[in-house]
């Protein structure tokens, strides 16, 4: 089925203030936004993922509200590009993307909107982590061949409807994540994609990983009162 694609959008460059640091983003507000979802990128990508901005365009015009942020600042990710350290602590990442959820609710055009998350990699467990922490706020999370067991703690916690979306190919990630399904307490469920590796590069995967994620949202971040909850 084709996207319906929104009529105009409004479109933002953010910078989050966090503890004397500014994180940069991509705000994007369609009208009448149903649900804002907040990008956590991981394992040195940054808010310039294709394969994220591609997921975002097409949430874009099924009605949704994205930020693709950097959870790293400009220094810290030339530091991780040769140390490969900071994408592997979730909890710094999670703090950070706790920070952005609270800046959405400050703002007019975001507050009234629930929240999910979309996690990559690493960022699936920084995302895992925050909704811990938010359980009131954040409603729906989706994981891209993400790495849930890095949240292992804190998976008992999880209360908002959690998607885990893994490659056929992705063997070792595979395992992760159903281990992390069984000790995630809330609606949950997990999708593997046949023939797909880790990054979704295949014909085809990441059409499928959009797919899936859309209607995650739409059955669990929509206003109970949106037509077409459930779909």
């Amino acid at each position: 089925m084709p996207f319906t694609v929104q009529e105009k959008s409004d479109a933002y460059s953010v910078g989050i203030p966090l503890r004397g640091i500014f994180l940069n983003g991509d705000l994007v507000v369609p009208p009448l936004a149903e649900g804002v979802v907040l990008f956590a990128h991981g394992s040195g990508s940054s808010r310039f993922s294709p394969r994220n901005r591609a997921v975002a365009a097409e949430l874009n015009a099924a009605g949704f509200a994205t930020l693709l942020l950097d959870l790293l600042t400009p220094s810290e990710e030339r530091w991780d590009a040769t140390s490969a350290t900071l994408r592997f602590d979730v909890h710094l990442l999670a703090r950070r993307l706790i920070a952005a959820t609270d800046w959405l609710g400050s703002r007019s055009e975001t507050a009234d909107l629930g929240v999910g998350y979309f996690g990559a990699s690493t960022g699936a467990a920084a995302a895992l982590i925050a909704a811990a922490h938010r359980q009131d706020v954040v409603r729906a999370i989706v994981s891209r061949g993400g790495r849930p067991d890095l949240a292992a703690p804190v998976l008992a916690k999880v209360r908002a409807p959690t998607l885990l979306i893994v490659g056929g190919d992705d063997l070792p990630v595979i395992d992760f994540n159903r281990d992390a399904l069984h000790e995630l307490r809330g609606v949950k469920g997990m999708t593997i994609v046949p023939h797909a590796s880790h990054l979704f590069e295949e014909p085809g995967a990441l059409e499928e990983v959009t797919r899936l994620a859309r209607g995650w949202y739409r059955r669990y971040l929509r206003p109970a009162s949106s037509p077409g909850i459930g779909g």
